[in-house]
């Protein structure tokens, strides 16, 4: 970990001293999107996408299956904490939640969900523009809590977090091809941009002002993808088309968001390279500390994720070493390196002020 520190250390002060972020630090951070940014939704809802069994959570504090999709913490947890927010940041539908988890932010996430109304159909989660609905009424709770004024500088300080788009690529054009009946690549890329666009004005028009949206990640390096395109278990590799088809959805998403920026007034808005970051640690796993980069901890790691992940299902191990969990989602230590470079992009002021006792 200590090149990791160094690492932290020598991108924040050449950030620091390039650029300076136009917002206030956020005090509460809110999420949306998929099982990326789901910390425990899905257990609260009738689906069969859910992560509350172990072995998911083996390496959670207190070795808890919170119905997040990895063994630990996800992104938003550890932005919270470089933040100085807090530790985890819980889900909406936690009926226990307390008021000062509201008043620091929630995930209104739910894992398998996308921007495409088909993406749910069959699983029932909660699609993406239909957190919405669960934000209008975190607002109403928080406004109960601290009145109006105060609610409304909470939101408008806060830092949103937005992270979904695979699971429409790989439900309804890859795996399940049925929007390409409809749409070449390039359509369904832009018809999923169209929804994208519509979501983040909603939450700027419901006061949100520093919103961080996720590209999408290398696709074709997920183990699964693999197993789908590949029969021989010894001959797998990443599917340059869908990471060339990822890549192109980001450049499209990366205008975009340039673009609403300069029509929204006083919007923080932030493209978060996952992309390029995990295909780095997949291509040169040795620099960051892993070792295995072709399939998941979980099982064979070739295709099990979900309810194929559970326990009975035996895991590797060294959990640390690989860069999936199971055969879609991210380890614990992926995800930290992923949250590291996400912070860095979008607060590397702040990120300074908190490793400053490490120099």
């Amino acid at each position: 970990m200590a090149s990791t520190n160094l690492f932290l250390i020598i991108m924040t002060l050449i950030m620091f001293t390039i650029r300076t972020c136009n917002s206030a630090f956020p005090s509460a951070i809110l999420v949306f999107g998929d099982s990326t940014v789901d910390t425990g939704n899905n257990n609260y809802i009738k689906t069969l996408f859910k992560g509350n069994f172990y072995p998911y959570g083996e390496d959670f504090p207190g070795k808890i299956p919170t119905g997040r999709f990895s063994n630990g913490k996800l992104v938003p947890d550890f932005v919270a904490s470089l933040l100085g927010i807090k530790e985890t940041v819980p889900p909406f539908l936690d009926p226990t939640l307390s008021n000062d988890e509201l008043l620091t932010g929630v995930s209104f996430a739910s894992a398998g969900s996308g921007f495409d109304e088909l993406t749910t159909a069959a699983s029932k989660v909660i699609l993406v523009s239909k957190q919405i609905e669960l934000f209008k009424a975190y607002i109403v709770r928080l406004k109960g809590i601290v009145g109006e004024e105060k609610a409304k500088r909470i939101i408008s300080e806060s830092l949103v977090i937005v992270s979904a788009g695979t699971n429409d690529l790989v439900f309804n054009f890859y795996d399940l091809p049925t929007r390409k009946f409809q749409f070449t690549i390039s359509e369904y890329q832009d018809f999923l941009l169209a929804k994208l666009q519509s979501f983040v004005k909603e939450v700027y028009d419901l006061g949100c002002r520093t919103i961080v949206v996720a590209g999408l990640p290398p696709i074709g390096c997920l183990p699964l993808q693999m197993t789908v395109r590949y029969v021989d278990p010894f001959k797998r590799k990443c599917v340059e088309d869908q990471n060339s088809d990822a890549q192109a959805y980001n450049h499209k998403l990366q205008k975009l968001l340039n673009q609403m920026k300069a029509l929204l007034p006083r919007s923080t808005i932030v493209y978060a390279n996952i992309y390029e970051a995990l295909i780095d640690l997949i291509q040169h796993p040795q620099k960051y500390g892993f070792v295995e980069t072709k399939r998941g901890c979980c099982g064979t790691g070739l295709f099990e994720a979900a309810f194929l992940c559970n326990p009975t299902t035996p895991t590797c191990a060294k959990h640390s070493q690989f860069v999936f969990w199971d055969s879609i989602h991210p380890t614990q230590s992926t995800y930290q390196y992923l949250a590291e470079n996400l912070g860095l992009e979008a607060f590397p002021n702040k990120l300074l002020h908190n490793h400053s006792n490490l120099f």
